[in-house]
């Protein structure tokens, strides 16, 4: 079968278009032909090379996939060839297979793709927890562009920030996947939506999606927007993952009592922080990663409903995987660039 991977760590010329063996259904698994896969930072991250993770050598990328079953492996009788299905990306905690898992325990999150093996090839051989049926309203590659970054924002802003309706909502990097399923579910829960975001393009897309007001991070103070916007009051929760670029302002720009919850830090981890204003509004500061198999299901039925919707920036082939590494890089999409597979 078709793949791309790397044998080594570095920039996106260490992708190579190869021809591997196709896997068969083990016990307990299913047998995927892959149709689609959604590209993450995460990509970038393992194929640059992530310290203190070491991934299957060599390596196929690749975390949020649709496709078919083609085939089932012993103990697997509540699925039927031919099914369309989106997986779950993460596999365990520290070892521990997420599904014995009420609540992420201390440990490294385990997601494939990322130590595994993942989707970026013809056919993937995943675990039968890990699959769930794709929403008849979606296509392959709109499902593909919804698995980590939804799960990733709904656990940062429901369970990590708790934020509530009437509340304000500051999102850095809008225009990224984590940033554009935010917006959506911050207008969910009934919050005003405030977009940070470089182009005037990412500005309508943002208001498109729901956003009541658009930041030029640009041309203009976060921060002192912000206190515009709110008339001094600051925002109540500031989702985060761009991190040095933006950390210092996220700080100027909470509210007392403001809550700042992180999943990443694309721009560098060394984020300044005044400590004036973190103990003089009694900021919170939340880290947060993933989520649990019980919200992704409770966000595919939001999809199922018309009250969420995927945002794919453009489609191309998993031949140009190497391309949509660059892309990504440059931080040029809005929402998901997904990877067409065996079409």
């Amino acid at each position: 079968m078709k793949c791309v991977r790397f044998h080594e760590y570095g920039g996106p010329e260490v992708l190579k278009v190869e021809d591997i063996e196709e896997p068969t259904p083990s016990p307990g698994k299913v047998l995927v032909k892959v149709r689609a896969v959604g590209l993450n930072h995460l990509d970038l991250w393992v194929r640059k090379g992530l310290p203190g993770i070491k991934s299957v050598m060599p390596h196929i990328g690749g975390s949020d996939f649709t496709g078919e079953i083609v085939a089932l492996g012993e103990g697997v009788n509540d699925l039927e060839v031919g099914q369309s299905i989106i997986d779950f990306p993460l596999e365990s905690y520290g070892g521990v297979p997420f599904y014995l898992c009420d609540d992420p325990p201390k440990g490294t999150f385990e997601i494939i793709g990322e130590q595994s093996n993942g989707a970026c090839c013809e056919f993937i051989n995943v675990t039968r927890p890990n699959i769930l049926p794709l929403p008849k309203n979606l296509s392959f590659e709109e499902g593909a562009a919804i698995p980590i970054v939804f799960i990733t924002a709904w656990r940062m802003l429901t369970e990590r920030a708790k934020l509530k309706m009437g509340e304000t909502l500051l999102i850095q990097g809008a225009g990224s996947g984590v940033g554009s399923a935010a917006i959506q579910i911050g207008k969910l829960i009934g919050a005003k939506v405030i977009a940070c975001t470089s182009t005037e393009k990412k500005a309508k897309q943002a208001l498109d999606l729901g956003a009541d007001e658009i930041i030029n991070y640009k041309n203009e103070s976060i921060s002192e927007r912000v206190k515009e916007i709110t008339k001094n009051a600051g925002v109540d929760v500031i989702l985060e993952h761009v991190g040095d670029a933006t950390w210092k302002e996220s700080i100027k720009s909470a509210a007392y009592h403001g809550r700042i919850v992180t999943c990443g830090a694309t721009t560098g981890f060394k984020g300044e922080t005044n400590l004036a204003l973190l103990f003089a509004k009694q900021l919170s500061v939340l880290g947060s990663t993933m989520g649990t198999l019980p919200s992704f299901k409770k966000l595919l039925s939001f999809f199922e409903e018309g009250k969420l919707k995927p945002v794919v920036d453009c489609v191309m082939k998993l031949e140009d995987c190497k391309e949509a590494h660059e892309k990504l890089e440059e931080g040029k999409q809005f929402g998901k660039i997904v990877l067409q597979v065996n079409n």
